[in-house]
């Protein structure tokens, strides 16, 4: 299959699905997030700091949880994501729970065709850009919607998390650091919910570290830092142990997790 446009098709079906799926998993835990319980972790509150009165745009948000944690923060917030079935959760828990905040269907290549304004902050998280088969057209959609002197934030899994296929028991490192060629990968169950019986089919790419950085700064933007941490807010990957901290971390620590990235729009 050469048609990128069909990828997206069939990762759209898959999320759609997902939606059901997540939203009555141990791992959102809807019941805590509607009474209060804030959905983002320590990377990004730590960077984003005080964000009341801030206009935020949230790409590939899922069904909205950080987005709403963010308004209920302070901030005006806009989020994206290409399942219809997401941004429809996302929609009835804004007005459950009493929020402002926007959302709108799109793929985010598209994002100018359907959000016209700029942004304080461009915020991303947690299993975003391996959905993209190429990252500047991303890049250049996170330039063009942040203000002069605006944040953009990306707290991301590490590409060496990627390397690896976790199809079998027998955990082994298949695929490259920067990983051109589209990943095809169907398994029953997703990763909040490994005993569910929806099937996941879903096209992937990895992209290393250099090639988010240079997608970035070719649009302009500077980089404030790049960390990388060996250890990850989420159970998401076999044979993890948990930390004191409440974080998760490969026995070894032989390797990054998950990174983070923030850049600035002079």
């Amino acid at each position: 299959m050469e048609n990128k446009e069909q990828y997206f098709v069939t990762n759209k079906e898959t999320w759609n699905k997902k939606v059901a799926v997540h939203a009555k998993s141990d791992m959102y835990d809807l019941k805590a997030f509607k009474k209060g319980k804030n959905s983002l972790m320590k990377y990004e509150l730590d960077t984003l700091g005080d964000i009341s009165g801030k206009s935020l745009l949230h790409l590939q948000c899922h069904f909205g949880q950080d987005t709403l944690s963010l308004a209920r923060m302070g901030a005006k917030c806009t989020g994206i994501d290409l399942s219809d079935e997401g941004i429809k959760l996302a929609e009835e828990l804004n007005t459950e729970l009493n929020l402002d905040a926007n959302f709108v269907c799109c793929n985010v290549y598209d994002t100018n065709e359907y959000v016209l304004e700029t942004f304080d902050i461009v915020f991303t998280s947690y299993g975003v850009i391996g959905w993209l088969p190429d990252l500047k057209p991303w890049a250049k959609v996170v330039a063009s919607k942040l203000k002069s002197g605006g944040t953009f934030f990306i707290a991301e899994f590490h590409p060496i998390v990627w390397m690896f296929d976790y199809q079998n028991d027998d955990v082994k490192m298949r695929y490259k650091y920067n990983q051109k060629e589209v990943v095809y990968e169907e398994y029953s169950g997703t990763y909040a919910d490994t005993n569910d019986e929806m099937i996941t089919k879903e096209y992937g790419w990895n992209h290393g570290l250099g090639d988010v950085i240079t997608a970035l700064t070719s649009e302009g933007l500077q980089i404030d830092f790049l960390k990388e941490y060996d250890e990850c807010p989420y159970n998401v990957l076999p044979n993890l142990e948990e930390t004191e901290n409440g974080m998760f971390v490969t026995k070894d620590k032989l390797y990054p997790l998950i990174f983070t990235l923030k850049a600035t729009k002079p």
